[in-house]
């Protein structure tokens, strides 16, 4: 059986219309709400999570009335697999139904006047990871082989997650996401180049995901959770445990934001 026909069958065709993935320490949102939630390892063709933090399910429910499909986590590029396989549940998505997709993430501060807890709208990414996931043969059911990526974060999302903030009290940031392979952290240069080539901040997803859902027509909202300054920013040295740490910290403003998000959609 196929990953489509499995998951109509589980969910008793749930028919989904806003996807979420859910990044590190960001899984929350899918404990709280959750009609049907089914294993990654249960799924034909998907790949079992291995990084902390991530759980590693499929979550269908309702949120605000909508009909939501979240990643309770996501797979890396830096765990091994290909850039095909961490992309497959993106056009999965697609094929349930989904129009609009949020991508969230923890990431490093590369803008100085950020602070870590900060929520970030992603306007733009730079792909540094050295690979692209439309690379190979091309799905012409999905997209078209050379894809227009002028504006891969709508616009119109943008200033729907803005209004929301306003009305919650809730102080966002704006930037761009520059995205590394990982999994080691970034060197003070490495740092540095990216400040100069216009990042705000820096990690190790996201990208790959954004590129497929823009491919496969999907409209696109991303937000960062800004856990710990980059690099040569701050003193301390980085660790995956004080990037679920802070996350903890602004897991309340992020739920409320992308559940008034999904309202307003």
């Amino acid at each position: 059986m196929g990953t489509i026909e499995f998951l109509n069958e589980k969910t008793n065709n749930y028919a989904p219309e806003i996807g979420i993935i859910l990044g590190s320490g960001l899984g929350e949102l899918a404990d709280e709400y959750c009609d049907i939630a089914i294993p990654y390892s249960e799924i034909p063709d998907f790949i079992k999570s291995t990084v902390k933090g991530h759980k590693g399910r499929l979550v269908f429910a309702k949120i605000n009335g909508k009909r939501v499909v979240m990643m309770q986590g996501r797979n890396h590029y830096y765990e091994g697999h290909s850039m095909q396989e961490i992309t497959y549940p993106v056009k999965v998505m697609k094929k349930l139904g989904v129009k609009t997709l949020i991508l969230t993430n923890a990431a490093g501060a590369v803008n100085e006047s950020f602070k870590p807890s900060d929520l970030m709208l992603i306007t733009d990414h730079i792909n540094n990871m050295g690979a692209n996931p439309l690379f190979g043969a091309n799905d012409e059911t999905l997209g078209e082989r050379f894809p227009d990526m002028s504006e891969i974060y709508k616009k119109k999302l943008i200033e729907l997650a803005e209004g929301c903030a306003d009305k919650l009290g809730i102080k966002l940031q704006k930037g761009v996401y520059f995205a590394n392979s990982g999994p080691s952290y970034e060197t003070p240069a490495e740092i540095r180049m990216a400040r100069i080539l216009g990042a705000d901040a820096v990690g190790m997803s996201t990208v790959p995901e954004a590129i497929v859902a823009n491919y496969c027509k999907l409209d696109v909202l991303g937000i960062s959770c800004i856990s710990n300054a980059a690099s040569g920013v701050g003193s301390a040295a980085l660790s995956h445990e004080e990037v679920i740490d802070v996350t903890n910290q602004s897991k309340a403003k992020f739920k409320n934001l992308i559940k008034a998000i999904v309202q307003a959609l």
